[in-house]
């Protein structure tokens, strides 16, 4: 604007020159016109060569404003070109970080989404290690059980183990009494083999629930171990989490940066 403006300027004081060089070469004709007329007037002369040297003082004045003008209006082209060259330095580092900003806008989504599947795979070992605590509570209960029943079963052993040795010791005291005796001795001997085959069956069940036993401590065990790798696997899990929010939020500060920067560069 500034620029057109004085070229307005300039175009309106080259014609006001002109209208003065006009107006000063028909002054020189009426003077001419006025010398060959009028040759005696010298004090019209006189004037009129006073006022031409006037004119020509104001045209040389003329002539150096318009010069000056002239390099003032290069001197503005030159800073309008260098003005056109930032401008498009600006817009080329404004797309550039444009571009940075949707790829930061895209990598965070990506972690917001990554984060989200972690959470998720937290909160399904947390629900596994729940079940897998609770089924280690119901084998913990079942075992007291069976270990109340394992002594039961041994303190019935016991007590019919007594009773054996009772009759045995009565047999020995029946065989040693006379041999009228023998009926009873024989019930006895029936009465003791029954004893021996509860005593026998007893064993076998007394086996079989410390073999249960043994079984279910070892998945007890077992049961412990997965418990223990699933936990540890949690942790990775909850710090592999934290690891995605602590860039997820380095992310979030470079974005705010880079937006920060964009606006200052808009504003620019």
């Amino acid at each position: 604007r500034i620029i057109k403006k004085q070229r307005q300027e300039l175009q309106l004081l080259i014609a006001e020159l002109k209208e003065r060089d006009r107006e000063l070469n028909d002054m020189v004709a009426v003077h001419q016109r006025h010398i060959q007329a009028w040759e005696g007037d010298r004090h019209k002369i006189l004037t009129l060569a006073e006022r031409c040297s006037l004119l020509t003082s104001e045209l040389n004045e003329k002539n150096a404003i318009i010069k000056s003008l002239t390099n003032r209006l290069k001197f503005l082209e030159s800073q309008q070109n260098d003005s056109q060259a930032t401008l498009v330095n600006t817009q080329q580092k404004f797309k550039e970080l444009t571009q940075k900003v949707t790829d930061s806008s895209v990598h965070c989504q990506a972690l917001e989404e990554k984060n989200q599947d972690l959470h998720c795979s937290v909160l399904e070992l947390s629900v596994k290690t729940g079940q897998l605590q609770a089924r280690e509570q119901e084998l913990l209960t079942m075992l007291r059980l069976k270990d109340n029943a394992l002594i039961e079963t041994t303190d019935h052993i016991n007590e019919f183990t007594c009773k054996l040795k009772k009759l045995e010791s009565a047999l020995r005291a029946v065989k040693s009494e006379d041999f009228c005796l023998n009926r009873e001795q024989k019930e006895l001997r029936l009465t003791l083999k029954e004893l021996m085959l509860q005593t026998n069956k007893l064993k076998d069940v007394l086996s079989e629930k410390m073999e249960e036993n043994s079984k279910q401590h070892e998945e007890i065990l077992h049961l412990k171990h997965e418990n223990g790798c699933l936990k540890s696997e949690l942790a990775l899990a909850v710090e592999k989490a934290e690891r995605k929010d602590e860039l997820y939020q380095f992310a979030k500060s470079k974005q705010a940066r880079i937006e920060k920067e964009l606006s200052s560069l808009r504003q620019v």
